[in-house]
């Protein structure tokens, strides 16, 4: 079921074969034919004895040779049929380009469902449905009938037929990197994300990753591989959708507030995957890492020709958390020879016009600021390549040769630099020169800033690889034999929720710090139980069937006294019964009042594309108008949950405010750590919601807690 026989394809039948020129079964052929495809060219119709030349036959399993791959160009409805017959054949892959599945609604997703069985039936790996198809550039196998695809070291995978298009297009005109493999997904029926990096991991004609996702089937298969595949090669991507909330719950506040957008970006950017933010900086920032080493130290230099761009570029880099050091008293001295008596040597470096009549001189800039210890990469700004326009034509041939002079120093020190020019779009030869040492060069200095952070981002992430979490829970579970009876109990009561109590003594079973309470049935013992507890208490209604309490007057605080104790007991069962008579009833829950502190939530939720997520921040009754929250994909460690506190925008007021203490961060830690273990423990947990925790200088307390189950059919061991 491996990719090998599919992506490297020796062999091609296409289904729908035509004679017409407007038909994609007679481009796909004529695209095969016209780029040399190294392999056996198959068509298939029923209806046709050839096609440009090559003899038609009326089935796949007709054909005499061997055949590896199929392009199916043909309906819908006539796909079940196809691909029964590839099986006899013992096709390895198929295309899919029709539309129809699970994009249309009930009766296209039991199409999908029914082609994904016979394929697997058969073991037929299925690219598609609903795609533009794929190719592989280095055996000429172009699935797809795009012209003048530049041929490179970069693979890319999207969702997006335009999309692909616009890289592709980007790459032919603006550089000298090009692609060795490009897959449309399409449905991801079959062949799934996480599937094409461990192929594009290991391939030798494949440098970098690139991506254009919108969603995913598997999201947390993708993180597990994309956590192996980052440390050999950078994965580049463009998540789309990042206004869209998702699909969420309103069970809890934690599914209230959970964003795609920050579930996602933090699951990707941990696994060490580039995200990018904006289109125009997708290719530019692939074409860099596929053709430059990554910088080592985080730190940059900027090399200007003019104190705008050079301010520009310093700013941009600060705001991508990329460092600029100020140069070395050594390197500074080295540069003070070469530059007029006004210019910077500090970083940015502005030679101030010391190029006006000899470029060659930011060449020796480079070398003497790549030379510099404290220097990871260089950014160079302004003027360069234009020389020979702005000023005389005899510089090109000083710059041409600064040109060949910078592409060694990339290649002898193993940093790289890359190029903004404002004359980039005149094409002059120096520039190309610089594009043959996989220098790129950009119109904008803010494409460029976007594309040398990229390699900071990178390399502190190898860097620090070891430091992180897998995405995958310890394969030795610590759940408690308690623990599995108050679910089993939960289930056995067809409940959608553990009772608070339980909820607690689950967090208590696992190590969390729990406050003392006792679940009473009658006055006299709501009496008996708040005399033993010595303080003022609170009381909570326990129903299965009563999710928000407080609506339903189910919680009432800071009681004290026998009479109020018991007056409440009774108040509160009234209240119930009028919120929902048939509610069922197992008692109320007292607990002591807690001091006050800094009100905190945790919480989890299961993600669509990504399996469990937690969150953590500013918690109690304003947390949906604050939403000064922070997700991280789980299993998380100890760093990731220390991130985690340290993220929120509130962080200030864990520090101590306007005279409060500050709060215990290591007990925040902790129970954060706990809830991971507890998800990764029992396989019942669709939500837990903890609001408030009451963070104290010393320890925290949790003041409500609700675990919400799973339905029995997504009951899932992640």
């Amino acid at each position: 079921m491996g990719l090998e026989h599919v992506l490297n394809a020796t062999s091609v039948a296409v289904v729908g074969a035509s004679k017409k020129e407007t038909k994609r079964g007679y481009q796909a052929i004529k695209t095969l034919l016209n780029q040399g495809f190294e392999g056996r060219i198959y068509p298939v119709n029923p209806k046709e004895k050839s096609v440009l030349g090559f003899p038609c036959y009326g089935k796949v399993s007709e054909i005499e040779g061997h055949v590896e791959m199929v392009l199916i160009t043909t309906p819908a409805a006539t796909i079940p049929e196809i691909l029964d017959d590839c099986g006899k054949k013992g096709v390895a892959g198929v295309v899919i380009v029709a539309g129809g599945f699970g994009e249309m609604g009930q009766a296209g997703k039991d199409l999908e469902k029914e082609i994904i069985t016979i394929a697997r039936k058969h073991k037929i790996r299925v690219i598609g449905p609903n795609t533009s198809g794929m190719m592989n550039l280095h055996t000429n196998m172009n699935l797809v009938g795009l012209k003048d695809v530049p041929k490179g070291h970069i693979a890319l995978i999207s969702q997006s037929g335009n999309m692909a298009l616009s890289l592709i297009t980007e790459a032919a005109i603006k550089s000298r990197q090009g692609f060795s493999y490009y897959v449309g997904i399409g449905n991801e029926a079959d062949l799934k994300f996480h599937e094409y990096l461990g192929f594009f991991q290991e391939d030798p004609n494949t440098r970098a990753i690139l991506m254009y996702v919108e969603g995913m089937r598997d999201g947390r298969r993708f993180l597990q591989q994309a956590y192996q595949t980052t440390r050999k090669k950078p994965i580049i991507m463009l998540k789309s959708g990042r206004s869209a909330t998702g699909k969420l719950s309103a069970g809890s506040h934690t599914g209230a507030l959970a964003g795609m957008s920050e579930v996602a970006r933090t699951a990707f950017q941990r696994a060490g995957i580039i995200v990018i933010e904006d289109s125009d900086a997708l290719f530019p920032a692939a074409e860099t890492l596929a053709g430059l080493p990554h910088i080592k130290n985080q730190s940059v230099a900027i090399l200007a020709d003019g104190g705008g761009h050079a301010t520009i570029a310093a700013d941009k880099l600060t705001d991508l958390g990329v460092n600029i050091p100020p140069m070395g008293e050594k390197t500074r001295e080295k540069l003070k020879t070469l530059l007029p008596v006004g210019a910077s040597t500090r970083n940015p470096v502005d030679i101030a016009g010391g190029g006006d009549e000899n470029p060659a001189v930011l060449a020796d800039c480079a070398e003497i600021m790549l030379h510099d210890p404290k220097v990871g990469g260089l950014l160079v700004v302004g003027l360069f390549g234009g020389y020979n326009i702005r000023f005389a034509e005899s510089l090109g041939f000083v710059e041409e040769d600064a040109a060949h002079r910078m592409g060694k120093l990339v290649k002898d020190m193993g940093k790289p630099i890359v190029v903004h020019s404002l004359y980039n779009y005149a094409r002059p030869h120096s520039l190309d020169l610089l594009r043959y040492y996989n220098i790129p060069v950009y119109d904008s200095v803010e494409v460029g800033c976007k594309s040398i952070s990229a390699l900071s981002e990178y390399g502190n992430y190898l860097r620090s690889y070891q430091a992180k979490r897998k995405f995958i829970f310890s394969k030795g579970k610590k759940s408690k034999t308690r623990g599995r009876e108050i679910f089993k109990k939960a289930r056995m009561e067809r409940r959608k929720a553990l009772y608070e109590h339980e909820a607690k003594e689950l967090i208590g079973l696992h190590g969390g710090q729990l406050s003392r309470s006792r679940l009473v049935h009658s006055r006299e013992e709501a009496v008996a139980a708040a005399s033993a507890m010595d303080d003022p208490v609170a009381m909570k209604i326990v129903s299965p069937d009563i999710l928000h309490k407080t609506e339903a007057g189910g919680v009432q605080l800071n009681l004290c006294g026998d009479q109020e104790i018991g007056d409440t007991y009774e108040h509160i069962m009234e209240s119930a019964v009028r919120y929902d008579q048939g509610a069922r009833i197992h008692g109320i829950l007292m607990e002591p009042m807690m001091k006050g502190g800094l009100e905190l939530i945790m919480g989890t939720k299961m993600d669509d594309q990504f399996g469990p997520v937690i969150m953590f921040g500013i918690g109690g009754t304003l947390v949906e108008v604050l939403k000064d929250v922070v997700f991280r994909v789980l299993p998380i460690s100890e760093r990731t949950a220390r991130r985690m506190i340290e993220r929120i925008r509130s962080v200030e007021l864990l520090n101590g405010f306007r005279g409060s203490p500050p709060v215990d961060r290591k007990a925040i830690k902790h129970l954060l750590l706990t809830i991971s273990e507890i998800v990764g423990s029992y396989n019942d947990i669709q939500e837990i919601d903890l609001n408030p925790v009451i963070a104290y200088e010393e320890g925290l307390a949790v003041a409500d807690a609700r675990i919400l189950l799973k339905k029995d059919e997504d009951l899932t061991d992640w």
